[in-house]
């Protein structure tokens, strides 16, 4: 079975989205049937504030969709965001990779 945490970390994983007009709680559906969440549910399925949503929203550092002045987020935005906040791990024995060290007063 499926939670929450999979779909976060696994993007591709999410469920597609319902071809009907009417969505979730706070979403809706435009008209080539694609899910459209509002900030704050797009905040709840990122887990991540809403504050930081719309902040970076606002700077244009993540997709959104502006639909007028109200801030909307698509199924691929949400994966786009999550798949630029992915990091791999660093291999302190990669050539280029120096660790980092405490300078002490003397």
């Amino acid at each position: 079975m499926q939670t929450d945490d999979d779909v976060i970390r696994h993007p591709d994983s999410l469920p597609p989205a319902p071809s009907s007009q009417r969505g979730p709680a706070g979403s809706l559906t435009g008209d080539a049937g694609r899910l459209l969440f509002t900030p704050a549910v797009a905040a709840e399925r990122l887990t991540v504030g809403e504050s930081w949503l719309r902040r970076k929203a606002g700077q244009r550092l993540i997709p959104c969709t502006f639909i007028g002045k109200h801030l909307r987020f698509t199924e691929d935005d949400l994966r786009a965001i999550v798949a630029a906040g992915q990091r791999r791990p660093r291999n302190r024995d990669q050539p280029g990779l120096t660790g980092r060290r405490r300078r002490t007063r003397r």
